[in-house]
């Protein structure tokens, strides 16, 4: 998404035709005669996003794109393959680019154990997935259920995805979540395990309470008979900076407040010991369910239609205008129709535009 809300979806070029056509233009900028130019007009948005999909360390390979053949380059060099998915304007890949990766110890560690390579989730070259199958970069991103960017997949020697991060990672847990894969951990332990075990930080110390939770002990069967609104359940955990930041600004946020009302919301201790019936009918504790939905990353958000099935979630670092726009999406029952939660954003990002709103991506 563009930093004004739109979508973008020009193909990206080679790396190396960039650089050829960025040199050739300052070559003729340089010899050419001076020309009057307007003053540029500040933006408005109190963010400004990156301005290319593919606007990567140069420590990224370029590659044909066969993954099998990238799996195999990285493990000669006993390194793992590192796929990241883009998209043109993103605040969160721009986060990921100069943020995480200007911190010297999180680049050196990706250039150690990892051959980096960038998709574009609207891009046209070909690309060869793992089993053989050759599509666009388009067609993999969907048939991947890429929904939030940046996307991450961690490959093993064996072209296996043995991580997938869904989203943004703040430096302190991506620099985890890359021990995990350079260490081959996934042999010995579960990335949610190891990520609790690893990734301590400063934060308050406390679950926040909301009025929209629902209070204990929880029932949210609906195996046996639908219920008349949604479910979000949110997994947390006490030493949580951005569970601290979730509530603090997330939950403020009038539009976030509006939406809460359309669903029934409960909240969990991730690892928690706390018994509860999940949607399916059965009796487990937090920490079971959790480990049965996969949860890793707190806050985590996962969506219930009123049968039960989960059809939407939240597993990485969110500002308040996606937040929103993820409650949204499924209070809506957008997913059924638009299966594409960034062409859901760009749609609801027009909408409020049209009615005079303001888009805050950051």
């Amino acid at each position: 998404m563009t930093r004004d809300g739109r979508l973008v979806t020009r193909s990206p070029v080679h790396l190396r035709y960039r650089w050829f056509v960025r040199g050739t233009l300052l070559v003729m900028l340089t010899f050419a005669a001076p020309l009057p130019v307007q003053a540029a007009t500040p933006s408005s948005d109190a963010f400004n996003p990156s301005p290319n999909a593919i606007d990567i360390p140069p420590w990224f390979r370029e590659t044909f794109l066969d993954f099998r053949e990238d799996v195999r380059e990285a493990a000669r060099h006993d390194r793992r393959l590192m796929v990241y998915f883009g998209q043109d304007g993103c605040p969160y890949c721009r986060e990921l680019m100069r943020v995480n990766f200007s911190q010297k110890d999180l680049a050196d560690k990706a250039r150690r154990h990892f051959d980096a390579v960038a998709v574009n989730i609207w891009g046209d070259r070909e690309v060869t997935w793992s089993d053989g199958r050759t599509m666009s970069e388009k067609t993999l991103a969907a048939l991947l259920k890429v929904q939030f960017t940046p996307t991450l997949l961690f490959f093993n020697e064996k072209g296996a995805v043995v991580l997938r991060l869904n989203g943004y990672y703040p430096p302190h847990k991506f620099g985890v979540a890359l021990d995990y894969v350079a260490g081959k951990q996934e042999r010995v332990t579960s990335f949610a395990a190891y990520l609790q075990h690893h990734a301590g930080e400063p934060a308050s110390g406390r679950l926040h309470d909301q009025p929209f939770f629902l209070k204990p002990p929880l029932d949210l069967d609906r195996s046996r008979k639908s219920a008349a609104r949604p479910l979000a359940v949110v997994f947390e955990q006490r030493q949580c900076a951005a569970c601290d930041e979730m509530h603090r600004l997330g939950f403020a946020d009038p539009a976030v407040r509006a939406l809460a009302g359309k669903f029934e919301i409960a909240r969990l201790e991730l690892f928690g010991v706390e018994r509860l019936n999940t949607p399916q009918g059965q009796t487990l504790t937090a920490g079971q369910w959790g480990r049965k939905l996969k949860v890793a990353y707190t806050p985590t958000i996962v969506f219930f239609d009123a049968g039960g099935r989960e059809v939407f979630r939240i597993e990485a670092y969110l500002k308040p205008f996606h937040l929103a726009s993820s409650f949204d999406y499924v209070a809506s029952e957008a997913y059924r129709t638009e299966p594409s939660f960034q062409r859901y954003l760009q749609a609801r990002a027009e909408k409020i535009r049209a009615a005079g709103g303001k888009i805050d991506l950051w």
